[in-house]
């Protein structure tokens, strides 16, 4: 990767990887027992923390790129639940967690994985575009650090999944929801954000274009969260 010398001395955006952590922390005060959205709250503050850790040890190649990407992807997210609270329109990615966050049919897990589902396959790309945006450069400089976050997250989905999958308890609902799960895959999701940003990057010059491809976009991985959000049978 070309690195990004002429932003050797750029920090990143003021309030940095542990402002945005910051923030997580206090809505996660907010959130009731079992709320989707505190559910995934809860996850991403765990993958903010683990980027913060990396960001400090010095594992990114450029250090404020990664800060400017992590933050920038971040306040989409942050942007989304401020919406929802004030009785906005969110965008169609983060309206099946918003509107299904309480439903009881609904297990942990599936509120896990549509709200990454909704963060790496719509709020990435956008991310992306905005850091090239922000920093003068292109997406190709930015692929260490796109992969490097999404190394992360891959490491920890995992766990994730063995944190919230049911107990044995409940196989009644495991075979189900192991096959709903199981049709979902970060990995590809992950590839699929970075084809995303390249052709979003591509379309800059064709704003019309560039505008119908964002809100396909938006309803594509929106109706796939829908399907993640599928409640079960107790």
């Amino acid at each position: 990767m070309a690195q990004l010398e002429r932003f050797a001395g750029f920090a990143g955006p003021a309030h940095g990887v542990d402002g945005v952590a910051t923030r997580m922390r206090a809505l996660g005060d907010g959130f009731p027992s079992g709320d989707g959205v505190g559910v995934f709250n809860r996850v991403y503050l765990s993958v903010t923390e683990e980027v913060a850790r990396h960001v400090e040890n010095g594992s990114f190649p450029d250090r404020g790129a990664a800060i400017t990407l992590d933050v920038l992807f971040a306040e989409r997210y942050l942007t989304a639940v401020d919406a929802a609270a004030a009785d906005r329109r969110a965008p169609a990615c983060w309206r099946p967690l918003f509107e299904l966050r309480r439903h009881p049919g609904v297990r942990p897990l599936q509120f896990a994985l549509a709200g990454i589902n909704a963060h790496i396959g719509h709020d990435l790309p956008l991310a992306v575009v905005d850091t090239c945006r922000t920093l003068g450069c292109e997406p190709a400089d930015l692929a260490d650090e796109f992969d490097r976050v999404g190394d992360i997250l891959v490491s920890l989905e995992e766990r994730i999944r063995e944190d919230l999958m049911p107990g044995p308890d409940l196989f009644q609902i495991a075979d189900p929801l192991t096959h709903l799960l199981g049709s979902w895959s970060l990995e590809r999701a992950r590839d699929g954000a970075w084809a995303t940003a390249l052709a979003m990057r591509a379309l800059r010059e064709l704003p019309v274009v560039a505008e119908q491809f964002r809100d396909r976009l938006d309803g594509a991985v929106g109706l796939v969260g829908r399907m993640l959000l599928t409640p079960l049978p107790d």
